[in-house]
């Protein structure tokens, strides 16, 4: 007796099943690049929140505008922790970093 697929219209599904599913570096890859997005994400909307610019956030923690665009990029894969913690002080914000299974 063969097993039945059970069929779906959720296209997440379909992309996981297709693409992600037993295929562990993949999977990885999918993380790391939620990551990026997510620290992208948050620098931007901590900064836009605090009412700065991208110049002014660069002056407040020594670099320049155009690296705290890349910062705000969600392609970009080069957050080091010292520049985080460089924003975290500039914006009066607590930094935490959590392993998970």
């Amino acid at each position: 007796m063969s097993k039945l697929r059970r069929t779906t219209s959720d296209g997440l599904a379909i992309l996981d099943r297709r693409h992600f599913q037993g295929r562990p570096a993949r999977l990885r890859a999918l993380a790391g690049a939620r990551l990026n997005a997510q620290i992208a994400q948050e620098i931007y909307a901590l900064r836009t929140r605090a009412g700065l610019t991208q110049k002014r956030l660069a002056h407040l923690v020594g670099t320049t505008d155009s690296v705290v665009s890349r910062l705000e990029d969600a392609d970009y894969s080069g957050h080091s922790l010292k520049m985080l913690q460089r924003i975290s002080a500039a914006l009066n914000r607590g930094l935490e970093i959590h392993f998970v299974p």
